[in-house]
């Protein structure tokens, strides 16, 4: 059974760019034998979090994806410096859920989209999950041509790099994790979450 990788794609335009490249790393995921799903939070949407409020069919829906994945990739379009609203309240629902998982990032930006990346890892780590050391860029006017196809072998050479990254440090990290969570090893970072 491969790495489960959860794609969260947060953009709400319907022709998203970091949605596209998201679905990319995932199918190039899949083919170094990775399960993904893509939650698409324009698609299925949340409620806003609220700590005593927390029941809707899309919070149940959601909840089965996070639970079922090993690993994640985060796409967002950098707003104003920072992950998107849709983004940054999926984070604030599942914290409790992050602890020993892998992640990966995905930001759509003109500028290179590294605020927005460096806040999803800081939220990320808050939650002591473990972030790939990089992540994408998409600068839709450099990356995609008129019709939407993606015109940069950059750009397709980092989604290979992080769909084979994450496969491949993903499915240590994972392993070791589980493995710490059924040991009776007092030194380990899991022991906190048995």
């Amino acid at each position: 059974m491969g790495l489960k990788i959860l794609g969260v794609a947060s953009s709400m335009r319907e022709s998203s760019y970091s949605t596209r490249v998201l679905k990319l790393v995932l199918e190039k995921a899949e083919k170094r034998g990775a399960e993904t799903k893509l939650l698409d939070l324009r698609v299925l949407q949340l409620p806003m979090y609220h700590p005593e409020q927390n029941d809707s069919p899309e919070l149940d829906k959601v909840t089965e994806y996070v639970k079922w994945a090993d690993a994640f990739v985060l796409a967002s379009p950098d707003y104003h410096g920072s992950m998107s609203g849709v983004m940054k309240n999926f984070l604030d629902f599942f914290w409790s859920d992050f602890a020993g998982k892998v992640f990966g990032y995905i930001c759509a930006s003109h500028e290179k989209g590294l605020t927005a990346m460096d806040q999803m890892r800081t939220a990320v780590r808050q939650c002591y999950g473990w972030s790939m050391p990089y992540g994408i860029s998409v600068n839709s006017d450099q990356d995609f041509d008129s019709q939407g196809n993606i015109i940069s072998e950059n750009l397709l050479f980092r989604t290979e790099t992080l769909a084979r990254d994450l496969v491949a440090y993903g499915s240590l990290i994972t392993d070791q994790y589980k493995k710490d969570l059924q040991s009776k090893e007092p030194n380990t970072f899991a022991a906190r979450y048995r």
